[in-house]
């Protein structure tokens, strides 16, 4: 289902007869695949310039295309925009005639984002066009971020006095409600401030005598000052309407989709809301490219661990697993392997669930077990489409692995991620799904194991002795660490008094190699085959972890946590 602003684009399309109906379709395909605008495909596929664009769209509403950069901005006019509203809704304010304030935006056919600022702005609007590149430019000039708003924001709902207390709410009203200028306003900053300070989720939370809201930065939580109870179902309700969801529906699960720019970056966010005794929860996963690197070298790995995976990865056929519990970074460290043979000379197709990052030259594939399409079907398909390499999400059962055994033997590389604890932990399950082990033997190549650990702030970073009992609490001896101190953070203003900024990870890498294959071929308990790997050289993951700790890279806690 498309949005109102990429519709009024394809009706546009249509209407000015710029591309053939099967065009129409590829960009359609092209947007479910990767969730980029209606425009940028345009663009992209060459069926236009920006400027015929932008000059396009000016004249289906009947306004002209301007250069921002030509223009002197009135500041008496930029503020009777706030900051949040502009900033969410891509807008420069550029005059004002008493009446009427004209907006330069780079999407003149969203007519629903048009109909929101006279909302919330209470006076009549019109939009003018300008390319994004000047708007974002002049956001950022503008309307830099202020948490004073924010906490400005935050008193005037407390101290609001709502008429509709919220056993009072009903369909007829929640909608308008939601749509409150101070609630649309609360929850663009709650999401642009959770883009701000790098979250990778965003937890709404209804209790029976509190309304929480929680950011998860770098693996763990932090809540926010908690808003009014009585704004559970107005916020909820506004996230749905922003995610397309059905807002009258409250008793069943419902997954969504919004798609914002910050700071002229393209943000999406995955929702999920789930029914509970006191409202709906909602989560909102934070898919943003910039926060995450997807380059091998930056994700903290071993160096000798990194040139091992580097050559593996090259490899004409075989499987490379990725091991560890849900938020490990399995996926984001498989992308990045993907970027390292992402070669004009190979064809890379990938199956997942979702597509979380959209990757140049590979060919992604959304899986949907609603409509069938799993990752054995959408295996079975690629092994059609002549693929050099091939990335599963996760084999989650017996066929897959099957047939992902079957795909490696034939010819193709394949590189997927499994849920156990360690690496050698992988060859038992996959038997346990019922794999032959000579089938595992003769196709895997290795597994890595993996965790995310915090890493200590550089700005308050501390070191200190550590004591006997630290030690033995890491199984290690004074003469292990030599004069080597351990560190923390005291907390600062950089990370938010938590000691801790930034994320790395540590691993485990099994190689399967003719010991290891004889081991596998005689179904050897994992800890047998674990210790044949450590006698040939793999560092476990509390080893590595311990790497970290004495590198200066992570604390004491974080790996006794982890592993």
């Amino acid at each position: 289902m498309l949005d109102t602003e990429n519709q009024s684009v394809r009706d546009l399309l249509i209407i000015e007869e710029v591309c053939s109906e099967d065009q129409l379709l590829e960009i359609q395909e092209e947007h479910d695949r990767s969730g980029k605008s209606f425009k940028e495909i345009i663009v992209d596929f060459g069926f236009l310039t920006e400027e015929e664009l932008l000059q396009l769209m000016a004249n289906n509403i009947g306004s002209e295309v301007i250069d921002l950069s030509t223009i002197e901005l009135d500041e008496n006019i930029l503020t009777m925009v706030d900051p949040q509203t502009a900033r969410m809704n891509n807008i420069i304010p550029v005059a004002y005639d008493g009446f009427t304030l004209t907006v330069a935006t780079a999407n003149p056919l969203n007519y629903q984002m048009i109909d929101e600022l006279r909302f919330v702005l209470n006076m009549d609007v019109i939009p003018i066009v300008a390319s994004e590149a000047q708007i974002d430019e002049n956001l950022e000039k503008y309307y830099p971020p202020d948490m004073a708003d924010f906490e400005g924001l935050m008193n005037e709902l407390s101290l609001e006095e709502r008429e509709d207390a919220e056993d009072a709410y009903d369909l007829n009203n929640i909608e308008d409600i939601a749509n409150d200028a101070p609630i649309v306003r609360f929850v663009d900053l709650v999401l642009y401030q959770a883009i701000q300070d790098k979250a990778s989720d965003v937890h709404f939370e209804p209790f029976e005598n509190e309304f929480k809201i929680r950011y998860r930065i770098d693996g763990a939580l932090y809540e926010m000052a908690p808003p009014p109870k009585n704004l559970v179902t107005p916020v909820i309700s506004r996230v749905k309407i922003m995610s397309g969801l059905n807002i009258s529906e409250t008793r069943l699960p419902q997954d969504g989709r919004i798609q914002l720019k910050i700071g002229g970056k393209p943000v999406d966010l995955r929702v999920s809301t789930l029914p509970t005794a006191y409202g709906e929860s909602v989560v909102l996963r934070i898919l943003d490219r910039s926060v995450v690197s997807l380059k091998l070298d930056t994700l903290g790995i071993a160096e000798d661990v990194l040139d091992t995976v580097n050559e593996l990865i090259h490899r004409p056929n075989g499987i490379f697993v990725v091991t560890g519990p849900t938020g490990s970074g399995k996926s984001t460290t498989l992308y990045s392997c993907l970027g390292e043979v992402n070669k004009i000379e190979d064809k890379l197709l990938t199956a997942e669930d979702p597509v979380e990052y959209d990757i140049e030259g590979i060919i992604q594939v959304p899986i949907n077990d609603a409509v069938g399409m799993t990752f054995a079907k959408a295996l079975k398909a690629f092994l059609r489409q002549d693929p050099d390499r091939i990335m599963l999400g996760e084999i989650r059962d017996v066929e897959t692995a099957k047939m992902s055994i079957e795909a490696s033997l034939t010819g193709h590389f394949v590189y997927s991620t499994l849920h156990t604890n360690d690496a050698a932990g992988a060859v038992t399950r996959l038997i346990d799904m019922g794999i032959e082990p000579f089938l595992i033997s003769s196709s895997l190549v290795a597994v890595l194991g993996q965790r995310l650990i915090r890493k200590v702030c550089p700005n308050c970073k501390t070191s200190y002795t550590p004591s006997d009992e630290d030690l033995e609490s890491l199984n290690l001896e004074r003469e292990d660490i030599g004069t080597n101190p351990f560190y923390y953070g005291k907390g600062c203003i950089a990370c938010n008094d938590t000691g801790y900024k930034g994320r790395k990870a540590i691993n485990e890498l099994l190689v399967v190699d003719n010991a290891i294959k004889e081991l596998i071929l005689e179904k050897a308990p994992t800890i047998i085959i674990r210790e044949k790997a450590r006698e040939l050289g793999m560092r476990t993951i509390r080893e590595d972890g311990v790497r970290s700790i004495l590198s200066g890279e992570t604390t004491m806690e974080e790996v006794l946590k982890y592993t």
